[in-house]
């Protein structure tokens, strides 16, 4: 008999005996309580039990995922989130006179946090971890301006290459 509660019960350390083990605890507790403070305690006891179970049964299964900001916020893109407002500024000093300057600080690496949000997003591919995969759903002509591991064809961007990128990046 103990060794089909011992089977039943899971191995050591896993979910199912450390479940088991709290189901058997809970009950004891709930029949010390029955007997010693009356019916009332008990089923205070039962409805305080049910309320932390359902509690952490719900942060188990995830239903906390849009929660508000009580957990950590996944940390996707590694910077702060991309923002359009400043676009026609960022966009007017990378195609003006110093644009290669401009294109490699700031332009790029917006792109690449864009194309990296949308990536991750839509299709569940990490830009930098799965540079292949997305390189094929961006396409090699584009890529070669946003890829991570190497540097862009030219210093600066021509401006069909950037209309292309944020027509590529609408269409992701």
């Amino acid at each position: 008999m103990k060794e089909r509660l011992r089977r039943a019960a899971g191995p050591p350390g896993s979910v199912r005996h450390s479940l088991t083990l709290l189901g058997c605890l809970v009950v004891a507790a709930e029949v010390l309580l029955a007997l010693t403070d009356g019916l009332v305690a008990a089923a205070t006891g039962l409805a305080l039990i049910t309320v932390v179970a359902l509690g952490v049964a719900r942060y188990v299964g995830g239903a906390g995922a849009q929660d508000s900001g009580y957990r950590k916020s996944v940390r996707l893109l590694g910077g702060r989130a991309p923002a359009l407002g400043e676009w026609p500024r960022v966009v007017r000093k990378a195609l003006g006179p110093e644009g290669a300057l401009h294109f490699h600080s700031t332009l790029r690496p917006q792109l690449q946090r864009l194309f990296a949000a949308r990536l991750a997003e839509r299709h569940g591919v990490l830009l930098r971890k799965s540079p292949d995969r997305a390189r094929a759903i961006v396409g090699p002509d584009l890529w070669r301006w946003i890829d991570p591991t190497t540097g862009p064809p030219q210093p600066a961007i021509p401006e069909a290459v950037l209309r292309a990128l944020l027509d590529r990046l609408e269409t992701l």
